[in-house]
């Protein structure tokens, strides 16, 4: 089962009937627009699919109808709804050109395939044609992975959806793996395994309206990484359709013969085949999930405690530590309520009695399994985080966070439609260098939105928080929120990225810890991986890919 592009917003997050979180009179803008600076919010709703012309499609009636005999014709679309869908993916920065309209980079045909020996047949085709390909699933990427952007200026752009691509072919019980097809989106993923007592738990923000595929070839983590993996941990095995043929790793437990090749398929962004199945981990249904919230009173402390958490080797699911401003954003944000309130007075004088008053953080944290195991590690967990200081929530932070746990997304159309701005970045590093590079890029974002805003007295609000979190380190995620440039916007945000990324890797963290390179993050990959690195994976992609057809523009520029 898949999910009818029709229904889903091309230009946006979610279904097109979702219900509005924040209707235009919430009492959320006000508080917002005074929080970045604004007397008021303006008008700025989206184009409509219907004011927009777009260009004629590039490709010949021969190759179409080439393309027609092999995934049929009912599977090939032309139609300006299916090819602005496929034009870019959901970033912020995307968002900015569909919203207004920009569908210069749409793909010419969206081709939907059933099975791998079809796409491989596509891949074929494009590659003796030499067009572009662009592999796609949900199209959820954050950093341009999946925009159509063609190889050459005025070249023809084929984007494969492998959304029809939904079956689960293989469930080992005793090996405790599943091979599925890689075009199933996250909930019809988890429902087929669950008829099994199985999961694979890989629960991204975006789980949702993403794909098997895309979490592997964006190298992606859920939101429980801690007990289950990133997606190169539970990636065991992968399919893909290459130019240069049909390729499956290997899939043996552990090997010393040669290098693991799956970790080249793993964050490979489409850029050397199209992943068509996968062969994944799987684990027995948690018997218990304990999810509960700690208020420290400030951010070191907290992150002391998710340091001993992980050297003490406690089984936790998550792990997730919000700074002050992140604390008291989310709990603004989303309360329907005036701060001013009785309640909310009360409870910021017993904080302030307590200790907590001037810079609160949040800790969630997650534990999944038998009934003794979880009861065990909360236990841990919890003498650990009181020893720091910690206050004590119970398990209504906790269930809050996890039943709206897919909720952020939704909440960025509606800013957008009233001139706010507001975009994500991630990063990991060592724990000794946390509070530095949350610092330090902090600073470079605050900076570059000062010297960017719209009006003298506009300013942005700037948060983080530790996740994903290891014996060495964790990932640092960034939230920050400001006023547009309604007449620059796209130059805007590139000073504001171009400022943090310089930042990540001033301060010794990586360039993504897991939403990918995409197109937004290419400038910076060669600094991480070094000139021989790059060389290499330039030299892997030539092999691979020798015309160069497979999502140009990604990963590696």
């Amino acid at each position: 089962m898949t999910i009818e592009r029709a229904s889903l917003r091309w230009n946006g997050w979610g279904p097109v009937n979702q219900e509005i979180m924040l209707p235009d009179n919430a009492p959320q803008w006000a508080w917002m627009a005074e929080a970045i600076g604004l007397k008021s919010l303006p008008d700025t709703k989206a184009k409509p699919l219907a004011e927009i012309t777009m260009a004629p499609c590039r490709l010949s009636e021969t190759i179409l109808e080439r393309l027609r005999k092999i995934a049929g014709a009912e599977q090939v679309k032309t139609d300006n709804y299916e090819r602005a869908f496929h034009a870019r993916g959901k970033s912020y920065h995307d968002l900015l050109y569909l919203r207004a309209g920009l569908l210069d980079m749409a793909p010419d045909v969206v081709v939907y395939p059933r099975n791998a020996d079809e796409v491989l047949d596509i891949v074929k085709l494009a590659s003796v044609e030499d067009i572009t390909l662009i592999p796609f699933g949900g199209g959820s990427s954050v950093v341009g992975g999946t925009n159509a952007m063609a190889k050459s200026l005025g070249g023809g752009v084929i984007t494969l959806d492998t959304t029809l691509m939904t079956r689960v072919i293989q469930i080992d019980k005793i090996a405790m793996t599943a091979t599925l097809e890689a075009g199933i989106y996250g909930p019809a993923l988890e429902a087929a395994l669950q008829k099994h007592g199985v999961t694979l738990a890989h629960y991204p923000q975006s789980f949702q309206f993403s794909t098997l595929g895309g979490w592997i070839a964006a190298r992606g983590a859920g939101q429980q990484s801690n007990r289950y993996g990133k997606a190169e941990k539970w990636l065991i095995s992968a399919k893909l359709a290459t130019p240069k043929g049909m390729w499956t790793t290997e899939s043996t437990p552990a090997s010393a013969a040669g290098p693991n090749l799956n970790q080249l398929v793993a964050g490979s962004e489409g850029t050397l085949g199209v992943i068509c199945e996968a062969t994944v981990k799987i684990h027995e249904i948690p018997a218990r999930k304990d999810y509960r919230g700690y208020l420290f009173k400030d951010f070191k402390s907290g992150v002391e405690a998710a340091r001993r958490i992980n050297h003490a080797e406690i089984p936790v699911a998550m792990v997730r530590l919000s700074d002050a401003k992140e604390t008291y954003f989310f709990q603004a944000f989303s309360s329907t309520s005036s701060q001013t309130s009785l309640k909310a007075k009360l409870q910021r004088a017993y904080l302030k009695y307590r200790g907590f008053g001037e810079t609160p953080c949040l800790m969630l944290v997650g534990h999944e399994g038998d009934d003794d195991t979880v009861a065990w590690a909360q236990s841990r967990t919890e003498a650990i985080c009181t020893s720091l200081g910690a206050m004590k929530l119970g398990t209504s932070a906790g269930q809050r966070w996890y039943h709206g746990r897919f909720g952020s997304p939704y909440s960025r159309d509606p800013m957008m439609d009233h001139g706010i701005g507001i975009d994500t970045l991630e990063t990991s590093t060592r724990w000794s260098n946390i509070e530095n590079l949350r610092e330090k890029v902090v600073a470079a974002i605050e900076g570059a939105i000062s010297a960017n805003v719209p009006h003298v007295d506009g300013r942005g609000i700037v948060m983080a928080h530790v996740s994903h979190s290891y014996p060495d380190g964790a990932s640092l995620y960034f939230t920050f929120v400001f006023p547009r440039q309604l007449d620059r916007e796209v130059a805007q945000w590139q000073a504001i990225k171009r400022a943090a990324s310089d930042a990540l890797l001033e301060n010794k963290g990586t360039i993504s810890h897991h939403h990918g390179v995409g197109v937004d993050h290419t400038p910076w990959l060669k600094e991480e991986k070094g000139q021989i690195g790059f060389d290499l994976l330039k030299k892997i992609k030539t092999e691979m890919d020798p015309k160069g057809i497979m999502n140009p523009g990604k990963l590696l520029g």
